[in-house]
């Protein structure tokens, strides 16, 4: 069993700036893709969202698979408010898992990096920073978030305590790039992310009266998830510190 990062002294572990820094790098880098691609995709076939939505999707499936690779030997690669604080609660109890003191920081570094992310995507396209207009709130799409949420935290926690860990990065953009289908939200499941849509009034946009129960409905779906985790998997916490990926130490070569 892999001795999950919180245990490790904190001369081992990345120092906490470089852990932030790789969370808002990460999480600025997947909302880039995410609305660089909608506008590339609003581009090239303008009269067909069906298609515009693949485009989306199997990009932001691959982006997200690389930076997970990238960037989780540094920070863990969580670019997600849900899955910081999941790591946090479940581990709390035994010593593993996201020390409280990082929670902070992580989430922080995750929303600012979203926001730069998405007037970075701007930029690039030659499109200003706008609200959107993209009203996505319905009964059904808040039930959605609360599916794609909940299932990403589970598969996460998952792979963890079942030491495939080799496989996490993968996993997670094959469950986002399929989660763009098979809920109706198209599955944001992350509060960092949503809030940064929210300044592009682009095909990834969301309007602003739709965050908050957006992000509402994926803290229900992360509680979802956590009690699926801890019925299948009862002794999950000993491997919080293992998501998304385990740190890399600082005393290995």
């Amino acid at each position: 069993m892999k001795t999950s990062h919180p245990s490790l002294t904190e001369a081992e572990r990345p120092h906490a700036l470089r852990r932030a820094a790789a969370e808002f790098l990460g999480t600025g880098l997947l909302v880039t893709v995410v609305v660089g691609s909608g506008i590339a995709a609003q581009r090239l076939s303008p009269d067909d969202v069906g298609l515009q939505l693949l485009e989306n999707s199997l990009t932001t499936a691959l982006g997200l698979t690389v930076l997970i690779l990238m960037l989780g030997p540094v920070s863990g690669a969580h670019f997600n408010p849900v899955v910081t604080v999941a790591d946090w609660l479940l581990g709390r109890s035994i010593g593993t898992g996201l020390p409280l003191r990082d929670v902070a920081p992580y989430v922080l570094a995750q929303i600012f990096g979203g926001i730069a992310g998405t007037l970075l995507a701007g930029v690039m396209f030659d499109t200003g920073p706008a609200f959107s207009s993209n009203d996505r709130v319905t009964g059904g799409h808040l039930v959605g978030e609360v599916v794609a949420t909940a299932g990403l935290v589970l598969l996460i926690f998952a792979l963890a305590r079942t030491g495939k860990g080799s496989a996490t990065a993968a996993a997670v953009g094959a469950y986002i790039g399929a989660a763009y289908w098979f809920t109706s939200s198209t599955s944001f499941a992350n509060p960092a992310v949503t809030i940064a849509r929210m300044f592009t009034d682009t095909f990834a946009g969301i309007a602003p009266s739709s965050v908050a129960p957006f992000i509402a409905a994926q803290l229900v779906g992360a509680a979802i998830g956590l009690a699926l985790l801890l019925a299948l998997y009862p002794t999950a916490a000993r491997t919080a510190g293992d998501v998304v990926v385990p740190q890399q130490l600082e005393t290995q070569p």
